[in-house]
């Protein structure tokens, strides 16, 4: 006896409700941050230049933004330009959009698929074959069709399924402000090393304008019988090998503009300057701030933590293979083998109904599907944890650099300035015949090496400097 149709609907709508119910159910286990043991301050974080202790600041370096900490025009342009135009940041951009992609093809199985198809054919029997008929005869075939189909989501596969590929969205957008961040310092980097070189190249070319006038007056005093030929020949060494000096350090400005080009994106060209090593600003103290917000604040530590996230999610994926999967199929349309008929009532037909698929056998491959889940979300805790071991010490690395960096420039400092003493008095005396060339010589070349090692010196400062803004996981807040 053929059920009304009212009761197939009530079927249906009952079906439907059980769907509602048991979607609900969750196989998966629930994610938690592990406990990861923060210091409760940062190696080396509450000292002064003067060494004394002072309470831990509950700012941040790396909250500022790196145009306030890096107070150079020309810097500020040659990082707003490398954000914009490095390849790695715009392919990182790039795959940002590629996982927001891949998302909505996950998040997709969640829902009814729908497909239409429609087909036309037409076919001729020979002669004889169409029972007692004698003649050939010629028939066409019309079909065309709705089909449905939904896979019930009972045990949150699909849910999962998306809430992992939703964590590697946010995963790759932490990738890409992780690259933000290592564009910015590498950007910084190679711009204080520019002008580092910049200085050594200044400080080379006002020595050889003083070296030659030195080399003058030994050529008169020579020409004059008051100095020997060696004089002059030891004059002539020092001019020559400031001029060499000067040629190594040429090379090296080029490449290092060749660097910086290929940093912004472009083809090595010229880098214009902005302020100088000596006028760049130098933080007495530097405020870390609390440990335990590094983890908020260190892309790279999100990245992990989105990492970790994807895998906790994937096992519940894994485990849902143990449950059967039932899916509602249905299709519509109209099926006739004459196309005057093919949109007429009789040639309607329609299907629909629930299928159901249970695992039963499969040797073993969903349990280790789910064991090797549950590896990779063990594995995934552990890379958690080392980049923040990692972090802490990429932190405090910096900051006894950045402390130790602005002692060893004051030091030198002192020297310089006992070298640039050295050399006068050794002038002094050296004109007024109570000491040898040599004097000069030996103080001439300590005073270039004294200059050259406090430009290196302040170089090294500001190095450090963005070596610790990176470490406190400063620069990608736009």
């Amino acid at each position: 006896m053929r059920r009304p149709l009212s009761f197939r609907f009530l079927l249906v709508a009952m079906s439907f409700t059980v769907t509602v119910i048991l979607s609900g159910c969750r196989v998966g286990p629930a994610y938690q941050r592990p406990a990861v043991p923060t210091p409760p301050e940062y190696r080396g974080a509450a000292t002064l230049a003067d060494g004394m202790p002072t309470s831990m600041p509950a700012t941040s370096l790396g909250d500022e933004k790196w145009w306030t900490v890096f107070d150079d025009p020309q810097l500020a342009e040659l990082i707003r330009k490398g954000i914009a135009q490095n390849y790695d940041a715009r392919i990182a951009a790039e795959r940002v959009v590629q996982a927001r992609a891949q998302l909505g093809i996950t998040k997709a199985d969640q829902g009814p698929t729908l497909g239409g198809a429609a087909s036309i054919s037409s076919q001729r029997y020979a002669k004889g074959e169409m029972g007692s008929n004698p003649d050939p005869v010629q028939m066409e075939f019309g079909r065309v069709g709705l089909t449905a189909t939904w896979n019930l989501d009972f045990w949150g596969k699909y849910r999962m399924a998306t809430e992992a590929e939703r964590a590697r969205l946010m995963g790759s957008e932490w990738a890409r402000r992780a690259v933000i961040d290592s564009v910015i310092s590498d950007i910084a980097t190679a711009y204080f090393q520019l002008r580092t070189l910049d200085m050594h190249i200044e400080i080379a070319k006002e020595t050889l304008a003083s070296r030659e006038e030195s080399l003058k007056l030994t050529r008169v005093l020579e020409s004059g019988g008051s100095d020997s030929m060696l004089d002059v020949r030891e004059a002539e060494q020092l001019v020559f090998s400031v001029q060499a000096q000067i040629t190594d350090l040429e090379r090296q400005i080029e490449q290092q503009e060749d660097t910086l080009s290929t940093l912004l994106g472009e083809s090595p060209h010229s880098i214009v300057r902005g302020a100088s090593i000596n006028r760049q600003p130098a933080l007495p103290a530097i405020p870390a701030g609390l440990p335990s917000e590094l983890l908020e604040r260190r892309p790279d530590i999100r990245q992990a933590e989105a990492v970790m996230v994807a895998a906790n999610a994937e096992i519940g994926v894994a485990r849902s293979a143990y449950f059967p999967q039932i899916s509602l199929t249905g299709s519509a349309g109209t099926d006739t083998n004459s196309l005057s008929r093919l949109f007429s009532g009789p040639s309607f037909v329609w299907n629909y109904g629930p299928s159901l698929s249970v695992p039963i056998f499969n040797a073993g491959k969903i349990r280790n599907n789910v064991r090797v889940s549950e590896s990779q979300q063990r594995q995934a805790t552990l890379a958690y944890q080392q980049t923040i071991g990692n972090a802490f010490r990429d932190v405090s690395k910096a900051l006894v650099a950045y402390r130790k960096y602005r002692q060893y420039r004051e030091q030198e400092e002192k020297i310089v300035e006992s070298a640039a003493d050295a050399l006068h008095l050794s002038k002094v005396r050296y004109e007024h015949g109570q000491s040898s060339y040599l004097d000069v010589l030996t103080n001439d070349r300590a005073y270039l090496t004294a200059q050259l090692d406090l430009a290196t010196a302040k170089g090294n400062e500001l190095l450090s400097l963005v070596q610790l803004y990176d470490a406190l996981g400063g620069g990608w807040k736009q």
